[in-house]
């Protein structure tokens, strides 16, 4: 790397005009190689002793800024090495060495990645250092097989299963013996789809995977009446709170208590080793901030330069694909301005590089368990179509990542069982505001009778919910420019979670009865239930506990959708069961709505600006799922579903029983009450 190096600055020295290595009387081209030589060494150690220091001091910086500095940092490392170069007079302009730099570093990550290729052991030394630090206090590694969980968020069973026949995803295709080399190896994984609850979206699915229970998330966002809060699966105080419900709830830790690490991910797991974990975002303290996880991958410069370069090329792609769907009038479209160029870099490059640089540390770390999520393909797709050539391109690059901590697990000190699942997959589909013109706040607001915007209540759902008010209330509804009717605190509050909308009535302190709902706004419930791009809605009932309606006046209780189920027969299977379930939560909204879905194309109109949109029930968004090795038992049995995030919980914390084999007893544990029966716990866990 130091030939490559010292070869990299004499070529750039020949071609850019403000950077020389000779004096201005001229040297021989030994003085100038021996000075070429000593720059590149000596930026080399600067890199590899100050760059970490300085990665430290500035943890708390944001991310993003941390990757502008990356450039600035690394100039100012290569004119300090020329400065004490004691062979000849190199000089080089300020923003001529921020080039050379970042040329050097680039060339020396390659160079650096080449000869691991051709010396694992040599990658493996490299990229153990700081795990054996961590490790020096810690017993010996244990000899059975560790379990490293890789969670690809938002990619739907069929979608993988697409994608490996294509060959966008070599690393998956050999695993499951799909390869299309002329000697197709035997599949060493087994590939098993699975069914979520009604909220089908990262925070129920993570929650329940990693904690036991998902109990009481009804939506990615909803809002509880006790607290006159609204909660986010991804906002830190909703998370820790989320997560401190599940502890109490499940008994336990959860998933990674014992010798876990938690990477990218929403909640923590119990795990000891956290990085970019979002329950602990907000603590305090060098092990739980949560960009500590970025010091393990930025202390090294060439890390950081390549994650830099990276990150432009992607806003760069991002843009480019934005203005060529656009140029092409591509349908459906959603807007991907602003900031979202940024957002997309930072989840498909930055996010994705920390992490699996922390997978693999944990790796050669020997620890018992790792769950890390990568969420690449989840944001590409909300804006660009999970089928789109944008989302393929992630998975092909998601697939690489795969295969890299395979070959790393390889040089691990223990065996390791690599796990491969999703949390949810996406529904395509337009969005309900681009197909009727008006959002579902608006026409909930047109059914209860309040103003809506001019714009909504010149289209056509609109004016058919103004005509339905006036219908139910035998007056003409106040028109805009009259004062409203209500005050503000008994407006309805609307929020969305893909293609499944949530009502809640913040003046009423306990979830609201159909017949209290008809009563104050007689048209509200036909007005959304008859819309034609609304499936269904669920309502607590005082006659029949709680009740689906329908268009045409149709109204099922819950107890009966088995037998009739409705408008929730497009639905499949399952269907049923998850509405009872939410329907059972405490915090479920005065009025639960999910958008229609054509079975015959899989689409679903999202009420939030996403054209690959998951959060509710209707096609693919439902059915993610888990890819796991032979050896690990099947997760159900012959012609049984795996359903809901808590079954796989189930599943994963059975396998990690069986990875620790018969010289570590695990005895069961018996559940909290008001529970259902769950798998027997480990003494360790117990013991946590």
């Amino acid at each position: 790397m130091w030939a490559v190096s010292t070869v990299t600055m004499l070529v750039l020295a020949g071609i850019l005009p403000d950077f020389r290595l000779q004096s201005a009387d001229g040297d021989s081209a030994t003085t100038i190689a021996v000075t070429a030589a000593l720059g590149a060494g000596a930026f080399g150690v600067l890199s590899a002793v100050v760059w970490p220091l300085l990665v430290r001091l500035l943890l708390l910086v944001p991310a993003l800024v941390l990757g502008l500095l990356v450039f600035f940092l690394n100039g100012s490392l290569l004119l300090l090495a020329l400065r004490i170069n004691p062979s000849g007079q190199p000089q080089a302009a300020p923003e001529t060495a921020v080039i050379v730099a970042a040329v050097m570093s680039a060339v020396a990550s390659a160079t650096g990645g080449a000869l691991a290729v051709r010396d694992d052991e040599a990658y493996r030394r490299r990229l153990h250092r700081l795990a054996v630090r961590r490790r020096r206090q810690q017993p010996p590694c244990p000899t059975a097989p560790g379990t490293v969980v890789v969670q690809l968020d938002g990619v739907g069973h069929d979608v993988l299963r697409g994608a490996v026949e294509r060959g966008l995803m070599p690393t998956v295709a050999r695993w499951l013996g799909t390869g299309t080399a002329a000697h197709t190896p035997r599949a060493t994984h087994r590939l098993t789809p699975w069914r979520t609850d009604w909220s089908s979206q990262t925070g129920a699915s993570q929650l329940g995977i990693l904690h036991g229970t998902n109990h009481d998330v009804p939506a990615f966002r909803w809002y509880e009446k006790d607290t006159g809060e609204v909660m986010v699966c991804n906002r830190p105080t909703s998370a820790v709170e989320l997560q401190r419900r599940a502890v109490a709830r499940s008994g336990h830790a959860g998933l990674l208590a014992v010798d876990g690490a938690s990477r990218g991910n929403l909640f923590s797991g119990g795990a000891g080793e956290l990085a970019l974990v979002l329950s602990v975002s907000a603590r305090r303290g060098p092990a739980n901030r949560s960009r500590a996880g970025y010091f393990a991958y930025f202390c090294d410069p060439a890390n950081a330069v390549r994650t830099a370069l990276s990150f432009i090329a992607e806003v760069a792609r991002e843009i480019g694909q934005s203005l060529r769907a656009r140029a092409r009038k591509q349908r459906p479209r959603v807007s991907r301005g602003g900031l979202y160029p940024l957002v997309r870099a930072f989840a498909t490059v930055v996010e994705r590089d920390v992490v699996v640089a922390a997978v693999i540390g944990d790796l050669l770390a020997g620890r018992t368990v790792v769950y890390a999520d990568l969420v690449a393909y989840d944001e590409v797709a909300h804006h660009s179509g999970p089928h789109s050539r944008d989302a393929a391109k992630v998975l092909q690059r998601l697939d690489r990542a795969l295969a890299l901590i395979e070959r790393v697990a390889e040089h691990a000190p223990r065996p390791y069982r690599i796990v491969v699942l999703s949390d949810h997959g996406q529904s395509p589909g337009e969005t309900f505001h681009a197909r009727y013109g008006l959002t579902l706040g608006d026409l909930v607001r047109a059914g209860c009778g309040l103003h809506v915007p001019r714009r909504a209540g010149r289209t056509r759902s609109g004016a058919e919910a103004r005509a339905a008010v006036r219908a139910a209330l035998r007056r003409p509804v106040e028109e805009h420019g009259e004062p409203q009717r209500h005050s503000r605190r008994f407006e309805p509050i609307v929020l969305a979670s893909g293609n499944l909308g949530l009502v809640s009535f913040p003046d009423v302190p306990h979830r609201m009865t159909r017949e209290e709902i008809d009563a104050r706004y007689p048209a509200l419930l036909p007005t959304l239930a008859n819309h034609p791009g609304i499936g269904f809605l669920l309502v607590r009932s005082e006659r029949h506990g709680g009740v689906v309606l329908g268009a045409r006046g149709v109204e099922i209780p819950l107890d009966e959708l088995d037998d009739d189920p409705g408008p929730l027969a497009v639905f499949g299977p399952g269907a049923a069961d998850a509405v009872r379930r939410t329907h059972s939560f405490p915090h479920t909204a005065d009025i639960m709505v999910n958008s229609f879905y054509d079975p015959a194309d899989g689409e679903v109109l999202a009420f939030e600006e996403q054209i690959g949109s998951h959060g509710g029930l209707g096609g693919a968004q439902s059915r993610p799922f888990l890819l796991a090795p032979l050896a690990c038992s099947p997760p159900v049995e012959d012609g049984a579903d795996l359903v809901g995030a808590e079954q796989v919980h189930h599943v994963l914390r059975r396998w990690l029983r069986e990875a620790a084999g018969p010289q570590v007893p695990l005895p069961a544990q018996p559940a909290p009450p008001a529970q259902p029966a769950r798998a027997a716990e480990s003494e360790e866990e117990q013991a946590a």
